[in-house]
């Protein structure tokens, strides 16, 4: 699962000329769901969403979460976070999920949002957007579910390795 999430003073999302999601002071959260995302990939991205400190205290130091302010959420489905634009000039979005399990996973986060107290409206799904934002600082950070399974140890005992083959030589 990736998260383009944008630090804002305000956002909206108009479908048809109606608006039908915005927040004040918060992220702007755009998702997109992989084929092989599961729960434990919007735990993930929730939890480090909600206390990544990327807003400024009386200091000016990003010391503070969206939880600590208080701030607000706005999630816009976007599967292009998943193209892949290796070959050719046309996007591929084979390791995007299904529209169908998509938009149960988009809706399971934003769940998990709520769940942790904080205020959250969306987009509408597969819709074409227009989407508002007045990004703040700008402040823009992305996030991959994927990074989360890499396991250390097995880093570390890789690097072991190569430098055992590499001191024989």
């Amino acid at each position: 699962m990736r998260a383009l999430i944008q630090r804002v003073k305000e956002a909206s999302v108009e479908v048809k000329d109606e608006i039908v999601g915005e927040i004040g002071k918060g992220l702007v959260i755009l998702l997109g769901v992989g084929e092989k995302d599961t729960e434990k990939d919007i735990k993930y991205l929730v939890n480090k969403i909600a206390n990544l400190r990327i807003f400024e205290d009386e200091k000016g130091k990003f010391n503070l979460s969206l939880l600590d302010i208080e701030g607000e959420a706005l999630v816009v489905s976007q599967f292009t976070l998943y193209a892949d634009v290796r070959k050719g000039r046309r996007p591929s979005f084979t390791k995007a999920a299904s529209p169908q399990e998509a938009d149960a996973l988009i809706e399971m986060f934003i769940d998990e949002l709520k769940s942790h107290g904080i205020k959250t409206s969306k987009g509408k799904f597969r819709a074409k957007m227009l989407v508002k934002i007045f990004n703040d600082g700008p402040v823009t950070i992305f996030l991959d579910s994927s990074e989360k399974l890499i396991n250390r140890k097995i880093i570390y005992q890789f690097f072991i390795f190569k430098n055992l083959i590499f001191s024989f030589n």
